[in-house]
Formats: structure tokens, C-alpha cells, sequence
């Protein structure tokens, strides 16, 4: 029973180094997946940025916008496939959500236009939300490499059913907490822009009261005030 034992055993070994250059050169030749990003940018009066993002082909992607500062909240908004189809066209916006399934391989263009204000800059927040198919495929590898299940206690799809579970759970309220921080700068331009116009016309409305008392009392002191000549 040792022979074929260890006849099996070697037959086993070269199997792993026949493979494992070909998993090397697969997993090299493969692009590492993207990450989620978000970023904030000042958008001046007058012009247009664009942005580039490389996206896996037969994945999904998820893009959301809002202008959190400026005059009118507004700005117009394109995207483009690396095909070069057209497959956002918004004008004066003040928020949007985008939905890419399944998308293509290479670079997407995300344009924000801000040429139709020729004094307002704008403060634009949006972020970008991938999920790949390459994820699913190293948990399916990992499953393969785990086999057979007898030998442990936990059932390696429980474990990848828990692990998916709390990532899209993170994946949510790490979305939440960005959009919430949104919002929030949102508001507070808004109230300081709120605050300074109020200032203004308080001021303003402050200057002609004191204007108007000083021109009636003036008034008043002229027509009650004694104009005859005392002759000797």
C-alpha cells in the first residue's frame, strides 16, 4: 500500500507545478480590479473638466453626483463609454445616479460642465462604486482550493455567503456615510450663503432707516422753526 501511496503523491506534486505557472501568468495578465473612489472639486464659472475612469469589461458600475456649493447648486453632466456612445446627457442638475451594467472594458469619461455660468464656481462631489466579477471569481477559486469540504468543520460556502454579506453591508454604509458628508457641506454652503445675503440686506435696509429719520427730523426742524425778523 506505500507504493501507490507515494506514486500518487508525486503524481500529485508535478500536477501542482504544472499549474501553478499557468495560475501565475493568468493571474499577471488580468487587470487589478478598481477600487471605489469618491472626490470632491472646485468647478470655476466658465468651464468644463472632464475625468477617466477604467472599468473591467462584464462588470458594474455605479456613479452619483451633487453639487454641494455655489450659485443655483447646478451643473450639466455627460458620461461616455469608451466605445464612445453617449450615455448620459443632463443639463442643470443639482444631483444624479447612474447605473453601468454590465460595462464595457476601458475608459469611461465623466464631464461636468459649468460653461453656462459666467460668475458662480461651483463645488461638485460624486463617487464611483465598482463591483467586479473577478471578486466572485477568486471566491470561487478559494472554494476550489478549499476542497474537499469533509475535512473541515465549516462549510467554506457558509463562510463566503458571510463574507459577501458583511462586505456589501460595509460597502453600503461606507456609500451612506460619503453621501451624508454630501449633504451636510451641501447644507452648510447654503445657510452661509443664506447668512451673507441676510447680512447684506440688513445692512442695507439699516442705512436707509438711519437716512429717512435724519431727513424727517430735518424736515420737521425747518417747518416748525420760526423764520420772522425781529426789527428794532
Amino acid at each position: 500500500m506505500a507504493a501507490p501511496s507515494a506514486s500518487g503523491l508525486r503524481l500529485w506534486l508535478l500536477l501542482l507545478l504544472w499549474e501553478a505557472p499557468r495560475r501565475i501568468l493568468h493571474a499577471a495578465a488580468q487587470p487589478p480590479p478598481p477600487h471605489d473612489a469618491e472626490f470632491t472639486f472646485l468647478l470655476p464659472a466658465g468651464r468644463r473638466e472632464c475625468f477617466y475612469q477604467v472599468a473591467p469589461a462584464n462588470g458594474s458600475m455605479e456613479i452619483e453626483y451633487q453639487v454641494i456649493g455655489g450659485a443655483g447648486l447646478d451643473v450639466d453632466f455627460s458620461l461616455v463609454s469608451p466605445s464612445g456612445a453617449l450615455l448620459v446627457d443632463e443639463y442643470r442638475r443639482s444631483d444624479g445616479l447612474h447605473g453601468i451594467e454590465p460595462t464595457e472594458g476601458g475608459d469611461y469619461k465623466l464631464c461636468f460642465d459649468n460653461s453656462f455660468s459666467t460668475i458662480s464656481e461651483k463645488l461638485v462631489f460624486f463617487e464611483l462604486i465598482f463591483d467586479s466579477p473577478q471578486e466572485d471569481e477568486d471566491l470561487n477559486h478559494w472554494g476550489e482550493v478549499a476542497e474537499p469540504e469533509e475535512m473541515l468543520d465549516i462549510k467554506i460556502e457558509d463562510i463566503k455567503e458571510s463574507i459577501e454579506t458583511m462586505k456589501s453591508r460595509l460597502e453600503k454604509s461606507i456609500q451612506m456615510q460619503a453621501l451624508l458628508r454630501a449633504f451636510e457641506a451641501r447644507d452648510r454652503n447654503l445657510q452661509e450663503s443664506n447668512l451673507s445675503r441676510v447680512n447684506f440686506w440688513s445692512a442695507i435696509n439699516l442705512s436707509v432707516l438711519l437716512v429717512v429719520s435724519f431727513l424727517q427730523v430735518y424736515m420737521l426742524k425747518n417747518l416748525f422753526e420760526d423764520k420772522r425778523r425781529v426789527w428794532t
